[in-house]
């Protein structure tokens, strides 16, 4: 992941790099001039480094401008792209695939891990100049002594022997972080949508909060201190050998020779200006390990997600006549049983302008037929025709925009999602006022101007898209379940045979045995296995 980002905006990285090693080598030089002023004979030599001086100051400045205002686009840039790439691959997916992985992994990966992947373009900076300051730092050690080079190479190796050991350490707690995260995210979820059943229950609500959400924040709390704590203890423990390297050579190495003043203020130059940047590059290292988790993971999210599909035989369909189910199957697994569940053989006929009734039981398939028939879930064995022709799985996408949906578990967006005119505005508001939402709601500028509506009233908004968007065939999951006997008239005598004198096809799944008699058919699901059944007469 990280490779792939940075092969996105190469050129970027690549000139923000130059800049930061240009900037690293412009301090270093810059010591050595330093050295040179405090160690001339005269005024008249130090004098001679006041260019060099002014120079190696002005190009640091402009290069470590130049660097990190570029990496700082580059991080924009790289987080954005993420976000792309998630939220593409989720539209692209399989939806089966998506309702298996679950939304709290998704958000994690476009939040906090994207955040950390990004970031560590904001460490870069850091690491590449104060690596090309260290790396400067011991070049100019190499030329006032090779003897002090050699045990600085020493004391360096056994620091990052040991910060190796520790690093392993604290990866092992930031994975923990990392897993638990996903975890967190759930819990965030129940503390806004199961707000209504922990305001009910003080125990729950209790319980939930220390022994769940808190338990599940202090994990990735104690897990990621844990981590950084070890990075931290590594860094010291390396500042402790670099102060016992400057002992060793302030007070046994450099010993009583003629330049010896000149030595000593050079290596003291040296040593104290290098410390910084050897803390700071120590210290960035963890956010360049903590990205490599953080892409992983995305990583492992956009890896279920993948889907490639093949190129479509069949054109997106703006009507039909006939859709035809010819030994279907398909599997799931069900929560409430803990079993597989399946839908065996199913043999059906939907036709134009028919009004067709789904009944039965609660778990006995009828949501998943349901999916099944719009196209979000792929059968495993059988056909699918329409209008005579076999569905492919290259078709599915184009064959699912026959459908308009309002199921169970809808979600109402903001927005219309399209090209908004005032005459598509008009008849939308109109509908508004038909389902007696007009005193609370409209639409301006292609979007609603409230949501904070009842359920049902949210249901009501959810039925005046799916008439806007005019597709071929209406899909109503239990739709009039929160609905007052006053909207489930509507929606039954009226509403519904409107749609059908039109020429679409309606799939009701429904409770509401009272409407039974307005079918054209009325099938039922009972335990996975489709039959049709007699439509009742009318029934006062």
């Amino acid at each position: 992941m990280l490779s792939y980002l940075i092969k996105q905006s190469q050129w970027l990285f690549i000139t923000a790099t130059i800049a930061g090693v240009i900037s690293g080598a412009c301090g270093v030089l810059l010591l050595t001039v330093i050295n040179s002023t405090i160690s001339s004979p005269t005024m008249d030599d130090a004098m001679n480094m006041l260019w060099p001086f002014i120079f190696y100051v002005t190009i640091g400045m402009l290069t470590r401008m130049l660097s990190l205002v570029l990496f700082h686009r580059l991080k924009e840039h790289v987080h954005a792209n993420i976000r792309q790439f998630i939220t593409s691959q989720v539209i692209a997916a399989d939806y089966s695939k998506i309702e298996r992985l679950g939304g709290a992994k998704v958000q994690s990966a476009l939040t906090d891990h994207s955040q950390n992947v990004s970031d560590f373009f904001i460490s870069l900076p850091r690491l590449i100049m104060n690596g090309a300051i260290v790396a400067g730092c011991l070049l100019y050690l190499a030329i006032l002594s090779i003897e002090v080079l050699l045990v600085a190479v020493v004391v360096i190796g056994l620091g990052a022997f040991c910060y190796h050991f520790v690093h392993l350490q604290a990866i092992k707690h930031l994975k923990v972080a990392s897993v638990e995260q996903d975890n967190l995210f759930n819990c965030f979820d129940s503390l806004i949508y199961g707000a209504k059943e922990l305001r009910l229950h003080k125990e729950k609500r209790h319980w939930f909060k220390e022994e769940v959400l808190g338990r599940s924040i202090n994990t990735v709390r104690k897990a990621r201190t844990k981590g950084m704590s070890m990075f931290v203890i590594s860094v010291s423990w390396s500042n402790f050998l670099v102060y016992g390297f400057i002992g060793v050579v302030l007070f046994a190495l450099v010993g009583d020779v003629d330049n010896r003043v000149e030595l000593m203020t050079g290596f003291t130059l040296l040593f104290v200006y290098m410390i910084t940047p050897l803390e700071s590059l120590l210290l960035n290292l963890p956010k360049a390990n903590l990205a490599k988790i953080s892409a992983g993971h995305i990583d492992e999210v956009t890896n279920k997600l993948e889907e490639h599909e093949e190129i479509a035989s069949l054109p997106i369909p703006l009507s039909f006549n006939e859709l035809t189910f010819s030994n279907v199957s398909h599997s799931y697994y069900h929560e409430q049983s803990d079993e597989i569940f399946s839908l065996p053989a199913i043999n059906v006929t939907f036709k134009k302008a028919e009004l067709i009734y789904l009944v039965g039981g609660n778990g006995s398939g009828k949501t998943t037929f349901a999916k099944l028939v719009s196209g979000l879930y792929n059968p495993e064995q059988g056909e699918v025709r329409l209008d005579g022709k076999v569905v492919t799985s290259a078709d599915r996408d184009n064959y699912r925009q026959l459908f308009t949906s309002i199921f169970s578990d809808f979600h109402l967006f903001d927005t219309l999602l399209g090209n908004s005119t005032p005459e598509f505005e008009k008849k939308g508001n109109a509908l508004i006022r038909k389902l007696n939402l007009h005193h609370k709601v409209k639409i301006e500028n292609g979007a609603f101007t409230t949501k904070t509506l009842s359920q049902g009233q949210r249901k009501r908004l959810a039925l005046v898209v799916s008439y806007l968007e005019d597709r071929p065939f209406y899909l109503f999951d239990e739709w009039a379940a929160d609905q007052d006997p006053t909207f489930k008239d509507v929606f039954y005598k009226e509403l519904l045979p409107e749609l059908t004198s039109r020429g679409k096809t309606v799939f009701v799944i429904s409770h509401d045995d009272k409407y039974f008699h307005l079918a054209d058919r009325l099938l039922k699901m009972d335990n996975g296995y489709l039959s049709e059944i007699p439509v009742p007469a009318f029934m006062s």
